[in-house]
């Protein structure tokens, strides 16, 4: 089944300040973190979502009690999760208050039923797992497995996906497809769509090509409540945009593709319709993070409790 095939700049519907003020707050959170590796302040690498923010607010308060598997670029599916800035930064600079005693860092987040990794397709295998438990319990949960278009490369997809129908489990699978795999474009990499890879199994798939927020929960409710009841799994995939680059600073696309991108990404648009509501959301929460970024680096270093170290498990996760 495909899903509205909305432009994503058509005209927005009116919705919520909070969801407005988590869009604001998911891109500022990544243009910062791009600034800090610029500065030298950060180590290692990350992976901003930045252009896909509206996804995971959108299907925030659709999964409320689901178990969210995320991916490399996970920020904002942390964030809209559980609003936590100040854990996620922390893990991400190794300091103090971090959500996993900063041995996470920006890609390996493990908090109360979410999860993210770093190896592509590796979690779809270990949703279809926690979705069939959630099956044989009867609990009325369902497992959500965010992945990119690049992961459809992946062996593991086809076997998960194979288990999933066949089982009948609670599974959603979100597709950010935002045409590109860390270099290369999906045209060049993926031969047919993945809404027929998706019907080859008897997988229904829904698509979608808007940013507004609304029409997307409004949709995507009766999809998710399917899931739920156990009836079969699902593919959802958006049709977005990657504004930074690949990691935090390895963009191999021209200034011209670029500018293309950010004038079909979704802020734009969310600027013209809500002007002032816009602006002033942008600065409450450019303003947050940064005091954020001034409180954080303070902070002393992060460490990992000897308890924990001993047994492998403990509060820190």
């Amino acid at each position: 089944m495909r899903g509205k095939e909305t432009g994503t700049l058509a005209a927005l519907t009116q919705f919520a300040d909070e969801d407005l003020e988590l869009l604001m707050l998911i891109r500022n959170f990544e243009l910062a973190l791009l600034d800090l590796f610029d500065a030298g302040k950060l180590n290692g690498t990350t992976h901003t979502c930045l252009g896909q923010e509206y996804v995971p607010v959108a299907l925030a308060p659709l999964l409320r009690e689901d178990f969210i598997f995320s991916n490399h670029r996970g920020h904002g599916h942390y964030l809209a999760r559980f609003e936590d800035p100040d854990g996620l930064l922390a893990e991400i600079m190794g300091r103090a208050g971090a959500v996993c005693a900063g041995v996470g860092g920006s890609q390996h987040i493990y908090r109360d039923d979410y999860l993210s990794t770093g190896v592509q397709g590796q979690s779809l295998p270990v949703a279809v797992g926690v979705a069939l438990h959630f099956k044989r319990t009867g609990q009325n949960r369902i497992a959500v497995v965010h992945i990119g278009d690049g992961t459809w490369g992946e062996g593991a997809v086809y076997e998960a996906l194979n288990m999933a129908r066949l089982w009948g489990v609670p599974l959603l699978v979100v597709v950010e497809h935002n045409g590109i795999a860390q270099s290369t474009p999906t045209t060049a990499q993926m031969a047919g769509t993945i809404a027929d890879r998706a019907a080859s199994f008897g997988i229904d798939h829904h698509e979608f090509h808007t940013a507004d927020i609304n029409l997307i929960r409004a949709e995507l409710a009766p999809v998710v409540a399917a899931v739920r009841s156990g009836r079969a799994p699902a593919v959802v995939q958006f049709h977005t945009v990657r504004l930074g680059p690949h990691s935090k600073g390895d963009d191999t696309r021209s200034e011209a593709e670029l500018a293309d991108l950010r004038a079909r990404e979704w802020s734009g648009e969310y600027a013209r319709c809500y002007g002032e509501q816009f602006a002033a959301a942008d600065v409450r929460q450019r303003t947050r993070i940064a005091d954020l970024v001034a409180d954080i680096s303070a902070r002393p270093l992060s460490s990992w409790p000897a308890s924990t170290a001993a047994t492998g498990s403990g509060a820190a996760l």
